[in-house]
């Protein structure tokens, strides 16, 4: 990568007499900068403002969720802020994402961004105003000089721009934290996201008040709209053509590591979606009984189980969550199919259990039934079945919840109250995953040698429709026999 202009850059020769200006910057001082150097940048540039633009698709989308926040918080103001860059190392940022929250109430995904909804004087209601950084001055040097000017990161959009496309009117945010210093009235503020932000509020706001906003729109999201359900859809398709990437390429990853499988998925992000939505887990023999095997770098071994459970992340940041258990060699072995079988039936009764009315727990009980039910059967567990159940005693190999909310956030809704969420009832247009496994480690003496290292994990997104559920992610097969010829067939395509 390019390198600022730093100190250790020459600097250009100037009179004994005349010193080069120095300008304060982030993580240091400017370097000597000649005045006609200075002078020449300030002009010389095309008008580039864009004109006619059309509002983002989600704009009316967004319109609603804000006016449902406003009727919940009535004669309060608002703050969602988009957060801002992170350090990764020295001068380095994070690639940045914007908040969910600011996201899902704006469409926008602008480093620094923030929304206030300004309560109207009659209290009927909120004004809506995004505040953003304008395009870098040209006159004092920000736009080739800070690190943030547009010649380093690329051109962003006028305020008047994104008035156009988020439908929202904009100003500059450089003028928010006074404009909050002098707010009166009460205010709630997402947390968490910009620390200017906060310290302009300091005195205004509360940790409970506070959370309070962050739950109501963990709790919004539950149920997607037309546009949030289509994105998703998106997701998962592009999921799909990843996990068929990855199947074609086994043979280069036993020659390699783990690696190639994250980089082959990886690709498929970057070209259709943002990103990925999660560390893929790209988890060969053993590391498929690690529940979150990110380092992706052991072998992949003709014979052992692939557990990929990875998710391509839309441009609108909505994010697709699938979990395949592949035999890298094409055909599961006989206790690898025991094992798997299991898994199908126990997700095929958690799927079944979506449905409208239902209680959000009915498909992981559902699912750890039928997984306690084998365990017995095998002999790792003695029964009843009901005792089993009643002390948790499979989830020894089972682990952990059967599914979660999906959106924004992988792990959608997570701050919902208990009551909204774990304790809630299913509806439609919420969106779900249903993933159930089994797990032996590999050190496991407590079943026999022959399950040990052994991993598996089923996981589709489920949609709950008016008359039950549908699998987004149902275009990739699911039955051992359905995996293996879907393999076979990609193999020779």
């Amino acid at each position: 990568m390019a390198e600022e202009l730093t100190p250790e850059t020459p600097e250009p020769e100037t009179p004994e007499s005349e010193e080069a200006p120095i300008k304060p910057r982030k993580n240091g001082l400017y370097p000597g900068v000649s005045d006609e150097l200075a002078e020449n940048m300030k002009s010389g540039w095309a008008d580039t403002e864009l004109h006619g633009l059309e509002p983002i698709a989600q704009a009316s989308e967004t319109a609603a969720r804000r006016a449902a926040l406003s009727a919940r918080f009535p004669g309060e103001r608002l703050v969602i802020p988009a957060g801002n860059l992170k350090t990764r190392s020295n001068d380095t940022e994070y690639v940045f994402r914007a908040s969910t929250e600011y996201t899902y109430l704006t469409g926008d995904q602008t480093q620094d961004g923030v929304l206030v909804l300004e309560p109207k004087a009659n209290q009927d209601g909120h004004d809506a105003t995004v505040y953003l950084l304008p395009r870098s001055n040209r006159e004092n040097g920000e736009f080739w000089l800070d690190g943030q000017g547009e010649l380093w990161v690329g051109r962003r959009h006028s305020l008047t721009e994104a008035e156009q496309l988020l439908g929202v009117p904009a100003k500059d945010v450089r003028e928010l934290p006074a404009a909050l210093k002098d707010a009166t009235g009460p205010v709630r503020n997402v947390r968490g996201h910009d620390a200017g932000i906060e310290a302009a509020l300091t005195d205004k706001v509360t940790a409970e008040r506070d959370e309070e906003l962050r739950v109501q729109l963990s709790e919004a999201r539950a149920v997607k709209d037309a546009f949030e359900i289509g994105e998703l859809q998106k997701a998962v398709d592009s999921t799909v053509r990843g996990f068929e990437d990855v199947v074609k390429i086994l043979d280069k990853a036993e020659a390699t590591s783990e690696r190639y499988i994250e980089g082959t998925f990886f690709l498929r992000a970057r070209v259709e979606g943002n990103d990925i939505g999660y560390g893929s887990i790209c988890a060969a023999g053993p590391h498929a009984t690690t529940l979150h095997w990110v380092r992706n770098d052991g072998d992949v071994r003709s014979g052992d189980l692939l557990l990929l459970d990875a998710g391509v992340e839309t441009h609108t940041l909505y994010t697709a969550d699938v979990t395949r258990t592949l035999p890298i060699n094409g055909r599961y072995s006989e206790i690898q199919r025991k094992i798997y079988d299991a898994v199908y039936e126990s997700q095929e009764a958690g799927i079944a259990a979506v449905r409208p009315g239902a209680k959000y727990r009915d498909f992981h009980d559902a699912s750890q039934r039928v997984l306690a039910e084998r365990l017995v059967e095998w002999g790792l567990l003695e029964g009843p079945v009901e005792k089993v159940l009643e002390l948790g005693l499979q989830r020894r190999w089972t682990l952990h919840g059967t599914g979660h909310m999906l959106g924004l956030d992988v792990h959608d809704c997570a701050a919902a109250r208990r009551e909204a969420y774990a304790d809630g009832t299913l509806e439609p247009g919420m969106c779900l995953t249903v993933e159930p496994g089994l797990y032996f480690q590999a050190d496991d003496l407590t079943v026999p040698e022959e399950y040990r290292g052994i991993g598996v994990r089923i996981e589709d997104d489920i949609l709950v429709t008016e008359d039950g559920n549908r699998n987004l992610s149902d275009a990739l097969p699911r039955r051992a026999d359905e995996v293996e010829a879907w393999m076979a067939a990609l193999k020779q395509s």
